[in-house]
């Protein structure tokens, strides 16, 4: 346990050390003795300060949550009251200054009150107001906070600061899908009716849709003969059936797109519009469809429909921010064994005290037996070996955050987003719409094959470019002109890639979807006057 001198103690100790200096000096014992008296009672009031915070915790000084569960799910931006209790079963009173929540770096959060007194037996109410910058699921670690008052008028001459390990999951979600996964579900609600908009799409049906030409991959069967004998060309007959439109939302959830200020990065913003465009169809009734890549395919959400299905994709969407696995992070072996050695000793102080330095398998063994303590249970991560996964898994459960890996995935993630078109063009209940949410392609005659696949299919394949420009210039503290001229040059130059990014796409017969911000920056811009245009 350790101790801090509060002012008061640190002028007392002073002035004491100065009057036993002066005292020798001048060889006066009553000086002497004076100030040696008061180094004494700084002393003693330490070793009171000490047993009595001893005391105090033996007794039940606690702090809980008052909440009914151990996740609370919010929006990414805002805000999150969390409720909790300070308890002081002693016969002392405790007065506790500096109270502050330990959270994620992904949360922004304050306390109030900021310090409080206790008398003996009482409890005191603590909101703790929390807004997420990012979606995902982080963790509210416990709180700190420094006691003052000690037995014998020991009062106020030391803090002690105090941790409580209490973890609280707070499991972010995108704005649009947040209210809807919140929802209750059950009985009535349960029963979402059936009825919707649905979409004539081509199959095997006996109503004649229409007659058109021969594409590579239509049935023999399928073949008009009489027609395509009068008109000299291979006609094929279109028939209709009815059924809901398969929409399928396609992710790049690379650690690139990460960069930038928490709550502006790119994915940020293409996790909304992901959460809107999914929410939008299933409005409609239609069947929606998930898949996130990134080095490896995350998650793979077959169609659904329903409030059930809106909360299994926000799930899905928070876990594409996780940067836990091997491949994504920035922290080796070693350094996630240490995340886990500091986040594990306040909750079993003398679990650590038999494991060397080092041992990390012994450390293992203490991360599995704290992990049914934690708030999320998190699938396991990616890695290379059983212990490094059961570590990474540790933290993923507590909702400790990892720093991205600084040399990214690019190249890997759009393989893997080949592969995933290519498998929806294969797909036996055929898509009838594919939303991208991508960075343009390095290798375009890859992707191209993917595409010409779902072009024969008749699917819509809609592209949206990630906002590259997202975040420039958000950090309203350091602005300058130098900054200024800086972040305009950024931001022209993700303009200039996004155009180049729009024209590989048209040629590969892709609609590129346009961003109003793009227009609105298009409009406001100023019109060049006449020396401008001459040169």
């Amino acid at each position: 346990m350790q101790l801090y001198p509060t002012r008061a103690t640190f002028h007392v100790a002073v002035a004491g050390a100065g009057l036993v200096a002066l005292g020798c000096a001048a060889r006066l014992p009553p000086v002497v003795a004076f100030g040696g008296a008061m180094l004494l009672a700084v002393a003693i009031g330490r070793a009171f300060a000490v047993l009595s915070v001893t005391r105090l915790r033996a007794t039940g000084f606690e702090m809980v949550w008052t909440g009914p569960t151990r996740v609370r799910r919010g929006a990414r931006g805002q805000p999150l009251v969390l409720e909790g209790e300070l308890r002081n079963r002693s016969d002392a009173p405790v007065r506790a200054v500096g109270l502050r929540p330990l959270v994620s770096s992904m949360l922004e959060a304050s306390i109030e009150p900021a310090s409080l007194d206790l008398p003996p037996g009482a409890r005191a109410r603590i909101d703790v107001t929390v807004r997420p910058r990012r979606i995902g699921r982080w963790g509210v670690h416990g709180l700190a906070l420094e006691v003052r008052g000690t037995s014998f008028g020991g009062e106020a001459l030391y803090e002690v600061p105090l941790l409580f390990a209490n973890p609280l999951g707070i499991e972010v979600l995108p704005t649009a899908l947040a209210a809807v996964a919140g929802r209750r579900r059950g009985g009535r609600a349960r029963r979402g009716a059936d009825a919707g908009r649905r979409a004539l799409v081509a199959g095997d049906h006996d109503e004649l849709r229409e007659l058109r030409d021969h594409s590579p991959g239509d049935p023999f069967k399928r073949i008009a003969w009489k027609a395509s004998a009068k008109r000299g060309r291979l006609l094929v007959r279109e028939t209709e059936r009815q059924e809901r439109d398969v929409v399928w939302l396609v992710v790049d959830a690379s650690v690139e797109l990460w960069a930038g200020s928490p709550g502006t990065a790119p994915l940020d913003q293409i996790a909304d519009e992901v959460a809107t465009a999914a929410l939008r169809h299933l409005q409609r009734n239609e069947r929606v469809g998930l898949v996130v890549v990134a080095s490896r395919v995350r998650s793979w959400i077959a169609p659904g429909t329903g409030a059930a299905h809106a909360a299994v994709i926000a799930g899905a969407l928070a876990s594409a921010a996780s940067v836990i696995d091997v491949d994504r992070s920035e922290l080796g072996e070693a350094e996630v064994a240490q995340r886990v050695a500091e986040h594990a000793r306040p909750l079993d102080p003398n679990g650590l005290r038999g494991i060397r330095k080092g041992d990390l398998d012994a450390l293992t063994v203490l991360a599995d037996q704290l992990r049914p303590l934690a708030p999320f249970a998190p699938r396991v991560p990616f890695a290379t070996t059983a212990r490094e996964r059961a570590l990474r898994q540790y933290l993923a459960a507590f909702g400790v955050e990892s720093p991205p890996r600084a040399s990214g995935e690019r190249d890997i993630a759009e393989a893997t987003l080949v592969e995933a078109l290519e498998r929806l063009g294969v797909e036996k209940s055929r898509p009838s719409a594919v939303h991208v949410w991508a960075p343009p392609p390095s290798r375009p005659d890859a992707m191209a094959t993917a595409i010409a696949r779902l072009r024969t299919r008749r699917v819509t394949l809609r592209w949206n470019l990630p906002p590259f420009e997202a975040g420039v210039g958000a950090d309203r503290e350091r602005r300058s002109p130098i900054a200024d001229v800086v972040d305009e040059a950024v931001r022209a130059r993700a303009r200039a890639s996004r155009a180049r990014g729009e024209r590989l796409l048209r040629k590969l017969g892709v609609h590129v979807v346009g961003r109003r911000e793009d227009a609105a920056a298009v409009r406001r811009a100023p019109a060049p006057d006449k020396h401008e245009k001459a040169s």
